[in-house]
């Protein structure tokens, strides 16, 4: 039997939009939360680009779903900590990270 489960779907206007709501409150503030302590809580999110490519992260995450089905998972640190250089964009963005490595290292 699988646990409760909740499914989404939202398209943007693009990436950058995507990006500032991420970096944003109150998001910003449950995502520091949530990677300081899932609760034993799974998510896990998949991106995929109109003109191609595609980015995702799970934590906690018990079974093999999504694009850990087929593709090998690397843990998200140093640069595949940003969704932002997991999908190969480039540029700044337009706020600060929502959260860093190292405030998770505390």
């Amino acid at each position: 039997m699988l646990p409760p489960h909740v499914g989404m779907r939202q398209y943007w206007r693009d990436f950058d939009a995507l990006e500032r709501w991420a970096h944003s409150d109150p998001h910003r503030q449950w995502w520091q939360q949530f990677l300081r302590d899932t609760g034993g809580t799974g998510f896990w999110h998949e991106t995929y680009f109109m003109r191609g490519g595609m980015e995702a992260v799970y934590d906690d995450i018990l079974q093999e779903i999504g694009f850990l089905r087929f593709a090998p998972a690397r843990e998200a640190k140093g640069p595949l900590f940003s969704a932002r250089s997991r999908a190969g964009r480039t540029g700044e963005p337009a706020l600060p990270p929502a959260v860093t490595e190292e405030e998770l290292d505390r």
